[in-house]
């Protein structure tokens, strides 16, 4: 999606926004999901509907958000972008979308989205204000320190979970948001390891934190959180309240232990982790992971709702 031809303003304002990293934003759906069996019941059908018009509103409000920081974080990494092979062809980056005009038009965007999500749900709103507090901490500072940059970007997949129960004004279990943050670890991780080893001697001008990190270490910490993210997860499905007391659950933890392998399979014999959107969309063994867990999650709670 990034090009440097010349685009229209509009058109390079959307692609400043990064829609293709919208996807981590369905997080938010997290909640609506392990719970929305409780209401399938015969005449609930538009009791689910509004659950799930709240839940997409509230996803639509949190792209917004991501994406209007995205902007701004283009607009401050602008130099370090024109280094990049790639993050050259930025609209920013490459000078085809003005400063002036991307902060004036995300900065309404984004003032018009928080209003909206203390519309939808007071709550919600809270959470939809912090998320874009801690997007903007990360931008400005955060992710020049290594170390809290990657556990900055894991409190904000936190947040896209939390939120997706507070539209809601649903409990969740809190192994949920543990195993969430330990997978969002592990996925920025192993982005700041591709991205050293693809940087070179280039690392920290391309990233300040780069320059702090080595491959050994990166290695070393992604060991770490995966087992930490297994474990998470599998004591999510047993632990749960809104999940089946039979522990059928833990039929998805394989393809969960899958995935995490499958990824950092990937990361490590083609050095794509640099670009998360991408294998998410283009490699047919995890998509198919993904969809696997999808419906069998959806198959134990449907055929074992309480």
């Amino acid at each position: 999606m990034q090009s440097s031809a010349k685009t229209s303003l509009p058109a390079a304002f959307i692609l400043s926004m990064r829609p293709k990293q919208w996807t981590k934003n369905l997080l938010v759906f997290m909640a609506l999901f392990f719970t929305i069996d409780q209401a399938w019941e015969p005449g609930e059908v538009e009791a689910v509907l509004r659950l799930l018009a709240k839940t997409g509103i509230a996803f639509i409000i949190f792209c917004l958000i991501s994406g209007v920081t995205y902007v701004v974080n283009d607009v401050l990494d602008r130099e370090n972008d024109r280094i990049h092979p790639t993050k050259r062809l930025r609209p920013i980056a490459s000078g085809n979308l003005p400063i002036p005009a991307a902060l004036a038009v995300s900065s309404a965007i984004g003032i018009l989205a928080v209003a909206g999500s203390y519309i939808l749900e007071p709550v919600f709103g809270l959470v939809a204000t912090l998320y874009l507090a801690a997007l903007l901490l990360y931008s400005f500072i955060l992710k020049r320190i290594a170390l809290v940059d990657v556990l900055s970007i894991s409190s904000g997949f936190i947040l896209r979970a939390v939120a997706g129960a507070a539209v809601l004004q649903l409990p969740i279990s809190p192994w949920l948001y543990i195993c969430t943050g330990f997978g969002a670890l592990f996925v920025a991780l192993a982005k700041r390891r591709s991205e050293l080893a693809s940087a070179g001697e280039q690392a920290s001008k391309q990233r300040d934190s780069l320059g702090e990190y080595t491959l050994p270490l990166l290695d070393q910490l992604i060991a770490v959180v995966t087992p930490a993210a297994i474990v998470s997860y599998t004591l999510y499905t047993v632990t749960a309240d809104n999940l089946p007391d039979n522990f059928a659950m833990l039929l998805t933890v394989p393809f969960v232990v899958y995935g995490l392998f499958r990824y950092l399979f990937i990361v490590q014999r083609y050095g794509l982790g640099e670009t998360p959107e991408d294998i998410l969309f283009s490699d047919a063994p995890l998509i198919i992971a993904i969809l696997l867990w999808l419906a069998t999650a959806a198959g134990v709670l449907v055929a074992f709702r309480g």
